[in-house]
């Protein structure tokens, strides 16, 4: 592992998350698998904050996420829960005793027709019953993609995908799955619906012991662990197991960096109605606003962020992204904002409504994917400025004063880099006909190239909106009454719970109150 790089443990909560779990370990593997001929610079962004090298039992280095995952009997489908580049633990038994064996085999899952393919491009299963992969060059990720080598992907379609486990095309440690049996997945009984119902199973000494375990493995392998990211469903019982989880880091690792993301499936702009589709636009969203703590130069902490994001008993952030950001080729940076306008330049991914009208307190911005050509104003010397943003030497310089200029009371921080985002297969189809393979409007009529990256603009804000959005869901708390959700009861919760919570709630709401972005 690379000296100092300042690893990221992440917890993935949940099936929901899931789906944008898997669309962002997919997008990560894209990057790693650069193309021979890759026209961006590598190096901007670290891959090591997020993976690990390991060796299986047979000497062949790895290179997978540093991952923990918890989910729920019968979500993995066809993908084994102790993953498939390490030896099978079938095969450790069967050395290991040497009496008779009873097998019981549950039913087994077809393999979606993507992964299948998937597999006989990266390595063999050997007689011996060990997967083999190809050989990874300098310990990062699989083989490079070449023209001549890298037989054409198939793609998955909305109906192959039953779960997140159908189109994850990374390989997984055999400790990063952690499978909760006691609920189902499936079915209408035995669901896991309630806070509460999560909060216990973190209380049951078999979960917590499990998790617990996976910790302390990824842990103690660090040279610097910066902190956690907690990729958590927030409409299920896994909001329970997230806030408990997050309980235990906080308690365990002080000092370092818990950054929770909550998840929430519905529709977004693009069509996004299916867990694939909105998955992909969140992971889309992660992969960027995530930015400033992977970066290889002059890394902004997770721990930094947070303290720069919320202060004054701030706790909570809104995430905004433009997927893709909509450049011309024949425009430069300054063009394409000035045409924004004083409009909000991404859309909002939280459900705080519209944020026109409300006041923003800090914000980090990043841009990526736009070619360094572009960044600054191309006029001939002579011609008028249309305005301040083409007087600009960078695009560091351009995107800051343009921040600057939309909100000037606002402490911000902003990045700008050349790496996109990538979007290849079994990133769905969701991007007109209008742009280019690198995601740019065209100028002219479409090419028939599918779309492979994507510039876009990330954004998370602290901001007055959170205000309205916290207060009206305190005020809708208050009117539940918990006798009628079984789910709540079983759990334990009583009803000086939920005061207790929505006085939380009410004082949180005020910490974000139109008054607070007055700053010197």
């Amino acid at each position: 592992m690379a000296r100092g790089s300042r690893e990221v443990l992440t917890l993935q909560l949940g099936h929901f998350a899931g789906f944008v779990g898997a669309h962002w370990w997919n997008q990560q593997d894209a990057a790693l698998c650069r193309p021979t001929d890759a026209k961006e610079p590598p190096g901007e962004l670290c891959p090591d904050v997020l993976y690990r090298t390991g060796r299986t039992l047979h000497g062949q280095e790895t290179y997978t996420p540093r991952l923990i995952l918890m989910d729920l009997k019968g979500s993995l489908s066809s993908l084994k829960q102790e993953g498939g580049l390490y030896r099978d633990k079938q095969l450790d038994a069967a050395i290991a005793w040497q009496g008779k064996l009873t097998t019981h085999k549950e039913e087994i899952y077809p393999k979606n027709p993507y992964l299948q393919d998937l597999l006989s491009a990266e390595g063999v299963l050997n007689s011996d019953g060990i997967w083999r992969v190809k050989s990874i060059p300098n310990g990062k990720g699989p083989p490079p993609f070449t023209t001549t080598t890298t037989p054409k992907p198939v793609i998955p379609t909305e109906g192959s995908i039953r779960v997140w486990s159908d189109f994850l095309r990374v390989h997984l440690h055999p400790r990063s799955i952690c499978m909760i049996q006691k609920y189902n997945h499936d079915g209408e009984a035995g669901r896991l619906e309630a806070f509460g119902q999560g909060e216990s199973i973190l209380k049951e000494h078999k979960y917590l012991e499990e998790l617990e375990d996976r910790l302390h493995f990824y842990v103690e392998e660090c040279d610097y662990l910066q902190g956690f990211q907690i990729l958590c469903d927030l409409h299920n019982g896994f909001s329970g197991v997230g806030a408990k989880a997050a309980e235990l880091l906080q308690d365990e690792y002080s000092g370092r960096g818990i950054i929770t993301w909550g998840l929430l499936p519905g529709p977004y702009r693009l069509g996004a109605a299916l867990p694939f589709h909105c998955g992909a636009i969140l992971a889309t969203a992660l992969d960027t606003v995530t930015v400033p703590y992977r970066l290889c130069s002059s890394p902004v902490s997770m721990v930094h962020l947070a303290d720069m994001l919320n202060f004054a008993g701030k706790k909570v952030v809104t995430a905004g992204a433009t997927i893709p950001f909509p450049l011309v080729p024949s425009q430069s940076l300054p063009d394409t904002l000035m045409q924004l306008g004083e409009a909000t330049p991404w859309t909002p991914l939280s459900a705080c409504g519209d944020p026109s009208g409300t006041c923003c307190f800090a914000q980090s911005v990043v841009l990526r994917g736009l070619d360094r050509a572009c960044h600054t104003s191309q006029l001939t010397p002579g011609t008028p400025l249309p305005s301040p943003l083409h007087a600009c030497t960078t695009g560091e310089e351009v995107l800051a004063q343009y921040l600057q200029q939309q909100q000037p009371r606002v402490r911000s921080s902003s990045h700008l880099l050349l790496t996109p985002c990538k979007v290849v297969p079994p990133y769905p189809y969701l991007f007109s006909s209008s742009l280019s393979q690198q995601g740019l409007v065209l100028d002219g009529p479409p090419t028939g190239a599918a779309v492979e990256s994507i510039p876009v603009l990330g954004a998370l804000c602290s901001s007055s909106s959170l205000n309205r959005t916290l207060g009206d869901l305190a005020k809708d708390l208050a009117k539940l009454d918990l006798r009628r959700w079984a789910s709540f009861m079983d759990a334990g919760v009583e009803q000086d719970d939920l005061e207790e919570t929505l006085q939380e709630l009410r004082s949180l709401a005020q910490c974000y109150q139109s008054g607070d972005s007055l700053m010197d």
